[in-house]
């Protein structure tokens, strides 16, 4: 799906998706282009859309003369936000309702352009002024209202190195004598020893957990922090991960609500009926199969003979689904008419059930927001809560806890206190995505983007080993981790320099580029 997904959005040709992100795929590209070929048939045949035919299907429908004049006609002026997260299609939907680009404005930030893993490009903005004619003007907006001057001058000087950009120098009227702190942490127990530490230095200091963020590169480089919050008793929530519409349980109850709304909808289907006991994927089959030629009547259902282990909850299943067809049922309380059903289900396939049952109290909850069930499917699958009860820890009394979130989770977001975790070559820039200096302008910016989440204090840490896996407990293999080639010889003079002994100890230098040689030197010979 990720090939598939990439391919329509990014506008290429299968094999250049797979050369370029897929490479371990390449031979498979005749397999693939026929496995697309039969998902769009199916796609078609069960009358359904994914979220990259909203786009498709658009982008064609302007390539009709008719239909991309009457759309043009609706709107008197188009305005776009976060351009630098757009792919190619909807690049050319754009273009295709703004031709000669009046009355058009785009806002975004080409240095907060890291998707594009999910095909965005950060050429749209680049070269966006001079896609329309006359050219756009472009207007700076450089005022930062989060940031100290300390924490902008230094994320301003990281930028400054990507190979294009648009010029700007971000200024804020925060002012602080406060630097960012590099931190240059032994290994990696010494960088989770330090932040939990200053987390609890800074909470002492009246900056409770949920102003304070850890980011990280990727989820798995917080493994170890996670080890010593929970021995230190410091709670902590991590983003990144499943979310609400991802949760089994809430996908059971949105599979029957769809299969109600649209008959057709066999993937739908068969996730519903594979909820009883005993019908697994081929008696689904052929009972979406029965159901198609009887004309989706619900009389097609109810005459079926379940196994055996199904027959207790079958008889009220097909009475759950003639309800939610009639077009005599009020919407409300529908979610409530099929909870009864579901609940035994809920309880016999998942652990956790009064959990996972939170989720569904929730989406009981946003339901009653919507006049039509149609409206409800549609708006919930493009802008879905983010929030899955089903991994909640048991709740803290003070409801404070720390968070832990990847860089791209943490987009958009802001924390009085920010700690960027692995300050090195290979974790940023990730060493999967140096192959071109386009990949390696992205993990800049992916930088960029969580230094600038910070408003008051930021903590870059810079593990200077690895231990090597895969030996004895008492083992000491290891690899040395050079600085992330992000942050030069010349920019540390914008940095309170510190560094992390395993014990604890932390020692503060003197902010300037000598200092960092001498730490060097010094730690090398000491483990030599």
């Amino acid at each position: 799906m990720a090939i598939y997904s990439y391919t329509v959005n990014a506008g290429c040709p299968l094999e250049d998706t797979l050369a370029e992100f897929f490479p371990w795929c390449t031979e498979w590209s005749g397999e693939l282009r026929r496995l697309f070929q039969a998902y769009v048939a199916e796609k078609q045949q069960d009358n359904v859309l994914d979220y990259d035919d909203l786009l498709l299907y658009w982008r064609h429908a302007m390539a009709e003369p008719g239909v991309a004049a009457e759309m043009r006609q609706r709107f008197d002026h188009v305005l776009v936000d976060e351009y630098q997260d757009t792919n190619r299609l909807q690049a050319e939907i754009l273009m295709a309702l703004r031709p000669d680009g009046s009355r058009l404005t785009v806002v975004g930030d080409d240095a907060r352009s890291i998707y594009s893993f999910r095909a965005a490009a950060v050429r749209n903005i680049l070269d966006f002024p001079h896609s329309v004619s006359p050219p756009a003007a472009v207007i700076a907006l450089e005022r930062n209202y989060r940031s100290t001057q300390p924490i902008l001058d230094a994320a301003n000087a990281v930028i400054a190195g990507a190979g294009e950009r648009f010029a700007k120098t971000l200024y804020s009227t925060k002012q602080s004598a406060e630097l960012p702190y590099l931190v240059g942490a032994e290994d990696e127990a010494a960088q989770t020893s330090y932040i939990a530490d200053h987390v609890l230095e800074h909470r002492e200091a009246g900056i409770t957990l949920n102003r304070q963020a850890v980011l990280f590169r990727a989820a798995h480089h917080s493994d170890l922090l996670e080890i010593e919050l929970g021995r230190r008793n410091i709670p902590f929530v991590k983003y990144g991960g499943l979310k609400f519409l991802e949760a089994a349980h809430v996908k059971d109850v949105l599979a029957i609500l769809r299969w109600a709304e649209n008959p057709r909808d066999a993937v739908a289907g068969l996730r519903a009926l594979q909820l009883h006991p005993g019908i697994g994927p081929a008696t689904a089959r052929d009972i979406i199969d029965r159901h198609s030629r009887e004309g989706f009547a619900t009389t097609a259902l109810a005459h079926f003979t379940p196994p055996a282990a199904a027959s207790v909850p079958w008889p009220e299943f097909c009475h759950v689904i003639e309800r939610l067809r009639d077009a005599g049922t009020p919407w409300s309380g529908q979610i409530g008419l099929l909870r009864e059903w579901y609940q035994p289900q809920l309880e016999r396939l998942y652990d956790y059930a009064a959990a996972r049952a939170g989720d569904l109290d929730q989406l009981e909850q946003i339901a009653v927001g919507y006049v039509t069930r149609e409206r409800f499917l549609t708006e919930l699958t493009l802008d879905p809560p983010a929030a899955s009860g089903a991994e909640a820890g048991r709740p803290q009394l003070d409801e404070d806890y720390l968070i832990l979130s990847t860089i791209h989770s943490a987009k958009g977001q802001e924390w009085d206190v920010v700690f960027v975790l692995n300050l090195v070559d290979g974790c940023i820039p990730s060493d999967m995505a140096t192959g071109r200096p386009e990949q390696i302008d992205e993990e800049r910016r992916l930088l960029y983007v969580a230094m600038t989440r910070a408003r008051e204090h930021l903590h870059l840490l810079q593990p200077l080993r690895f231990y090597l896996t895969q030996q004895h407990r008492h083992g000491r293999a290891h690899v040395m981790a050079p600085r992330s080639r992000f942050l030069p010889e010349e920019l540390l003079g914008l940095f309170t320099r510190r560094t992390q002994a395993p014990h604890g100890a932390v020692d503060t230098m003197p902010s300037r580029p000598a200092a960092s040689v001498d730490i060097h030197v010094h730690l090398r010979d000491m483990w030599s």
